[in-house]
């Protein structure tokens, strides 16, 4: 038995995320698909983690396991001819036979894309943000999600998972060039997590005491205390760490 892993680039926008549903496109669908035409047998693509609809990943990583030996090159090279446009396997390598993508990983980071100004080319890929942005105030609250903390409030109500405490390591800000990004680093994240935190802390900068509030949404364990989501389209899966 032969196990292969897979780092994975997608563009979100046409899917209704990373995991199999009924009745819709997801890019695990597209992919097992993919390499059940080329391996001529069933596959069980195994990925670190889902992604909600609409959200794009830059490092998504996968495994599936064969009885039969791949020549690597040639393998990846075929299965990205038959791949669409928007789903691009980068690497791939044999791994231990007992590597899993989801257990395995340790720590997952996140990057979200902000813009100020008007632009077709960040369109697809940003969120269009024109009020103020402080990143020195902001930096300051993120560190308020750091450690681990019962993200309920920051699920969607509909998360069925029982234990929703994760472990953030990082949280900050920066602005490169003229893009601001959002990086959040954990050791799991919970459906809708990382855009409830974004769309919380834009809305936390215009509190009269923000620190408080946000520590009210924690305490209230109730999603509809929390801001809105800001939209899928800025969210990159950026790494998945082993």
């Amino acid at each position: 038995m032969k196990n292969y892993k897979l780092i994975i680039q997608y563009d979100g926008a046409n899917y209704s995320g990373w995991q199999i549903q009924k009745n819709s496109n997801s890019i695990q669908q597209i992919i097992t698909e993919s390499l059940e035409i080329l391996m001529k047998e069933k596959i069980n693509l195994i990925g670190s983690g889902r992604t909600d609809s609409g959200v794009h990943a830059i490092g998504q990583a996968a495994n599936f396991r064969t009885e039969s030996s791949i020549d690597i090159y040639r393998f990846k090279h075929s299965l990205n001819s038959i791949l669409p446009s928007d789903i691009v396997v980068t690497t791939m390598e044999e791994v231990d036979i007992e590597f899993h993508a989801r257990f395995a990983a340790k720590k997952r980071t996140y990057l979200y894309l902000i813009t100020q100004s008007r632009s077709p080319f960040y369109k697809n890929y940003s969120y269009f943000y024109p009020r103020k942005i402080d990143l020195l105030k902001l930096n300051s609250l993120s560190n308020l999600f750091l450690g681990e903390k019962d993200f309920t409030s920051f699920s969607k109500k509909n998360e069925e998972i029982e234990n929703k405490n994760c472990i953030v390591y990082k949280a900050f800000w920066y602005k490169k060039g003229q893009v601001i990004l959002f990086s959040i680093q954990a050791s799991r994240f919970l459906h809708g997590m990382v855009r409830t935190i974004i769309g919380t802390l834009l809305n936390a900068q215009d509190q009269t005491e923000p620190e408080r509030f946000i520590q009210e949404i924690f305490n209230s364990q109730n999603r509809e205390e929390a801001f809105e989501s800001v939209p899928a389209k800025g969210l990159f899966l950026y790494k998945v760490e082993y």
